[in-house]
């Protein structure tokens, strides 16, 4: 291996206090959890975003909140990667999936947006879809008509909230399994609920 692998893990979420608890907001959470448990501060200023930088097991970390909105993401996420030489699939994107039931996760290797404009900016950005994820569950919408924007804006109840909490965890845990075990170890690990 070579000496300090750095590795960027971006928790997605729109910037000011009125997008806090919103479900779009879930990457932002995750990555503040993961930072609690590293002992890291997410307080430079650089890049479009705010980051932090840690090591963990013999790597350097950096952790994003990229702060250009969610449409966007990737232009903080191609800035700092480009900065720190840092492949994609090295990048770790931590965000919100309402095709899972709050407290859900699901790890991917690669793939698609999957209609995320959060992602959608990141594959464009970077110019490559080969970047791991963990899917954070934030429930559908409740009817079919209901609009999305709408949607990823509202806050959790307070049942969807006591599933949320474990699953903010398991992220930030999902992330650090990535970087030391790989993606399909994760995917059995992690996939689905604790």
């Amino acid at each position: 291996m070579k000496d300090q692998e750095t590795w960027l893990i971006v928790g997605l979420g729109n910037p000011g206090k009125e997008y806090d608890n919103t479900r779009h907001n879930c990457g932002f959470r995750a990555i503040d959890a993961l930072a609690d448990k590293l002992g890291c501060r997410i307080d430079k200023a650089k890049f479009q975003g705010l980051y932090g930088q840690c090591s963990y097991q013999d790597r350097k970390l950096l952790l994003l909140k990229p702060q250009t909105y969610m449409n966007l993401s990737g232009r903080s996420v191609l800035q700092l990667s480009a900065f720190f030489k840092i492949p994609p699939q090295q990048i770790i994107i931590l965000f919100d999936d309402i095709s899972l039931a709050p407290g859900m996760l699901r790890i991917r290797a690669n793939g698609s947006a999957g209609g995320h404009n959060g992602i959608k900016s990141i594959i464009q950005e970077l110019g490559s879809q080969d970047f791991p994820r963990v899917k954070i569950g934030v429930g559908a919408k409740p009817h079919p008509d209901y609009d999305l924007a709408d949607w990823v804006l509202s806050t959790f109840s307070a049942s969807e909230e006591q599933d949320l909490g474990p699953a903010l965890k398991r992220a930030a845990d999902a992330a650090l399994s990535i970087i030391t075990d790989g993606v399909p170890k994760t995917c059995n690990r992690f996939n689905g609920k604790a």
